[in-house]
């Protein structure tokens, strides 16, 4: 397992008493990131696994878009997990599994990918601001891991400011988008407002 951990609320934001979190992110690029996703979603259905979902704000927002899709948030994090639970009852959409434990470092990601308890072909698998702070292992786990579960027509979508000013974001991520979208067999789609 990689050692890296990240926490919504470390910074003096306000957790609810059902363990919900609030991440200043999701209200910056929950607007740009759907305006990208639902070109592909439009007229599919299907699995789509929310690859480090945090608070679990994105799979209640595009789950609500998308009755058509079954969405599967993950993280690796204890109180991110409280949070998506949390964030996914109070939106109480049927379209929303639960929350699964996936450790993005290990290609294999969860025993759930394996035993039948989570989806084996994914339409897609989303990552928000992950890889760009994440070891470079997590990001290596996720291409393995969403080479090895999407289905042929299948993408995955990187969020993240992987650049700002001409300079990585993060001394973990060295690759450019360009790079990680020839990672995969099924091509890939890199989402960046700062380039």
């Amino acid at each position: 397992m990689a050692e890296h951990r990240s926490e919504f609320a470390s910074a003096g934001q306000q957790v609810e008493a059902d363990g919900r979190l609030d991440a200043a992110a999701f209200h910056r690029n929950h607007a740009p990131i759907w305006a990208v996703l639902q070109k592909f979603l439009a007229g599919k259905s299907g699995d789509v696994l929310e690859a480090g979902s945090g608070t679990g704000q994105h799979v209640v927002h595009f789950a609500r878009h998308t009755p058509d899709i079954i969405w599967w948030p993950s993280d690796f994090n204890d109180a991110h997990l409280k949070s998506i639970a949390a964030w996914r009852a109070q939106a109480g959409l049927p379209n929303i599994r639960g929350e699964m434990r996936i450790d993005l470092s290990d290609p294999v990601w969860s025993p759930a990918m394996q035993d039948g308890s989570g989806p084996s072909e994914l339409l897609a698998v989303f990552c928000a601001n992950v890889i760009h702070i994440a070891p470079w292992q997590v990001a290596e786990g996720l291409f393995a891991g969403a080479a090895r579960y999407l289905r042929p027509d299948g993408r995955l979508f990187l969020y993240g400011p992987f650049k700002r000013d001409g300079k990585h974001t993060a001394l973990s991520n060295p690759c450019s988008t360009a790079a990680c979208a020839s990672a995969i067999p099924n091509g890939a789609c890199a989402i960046s407002p700062m380039s």
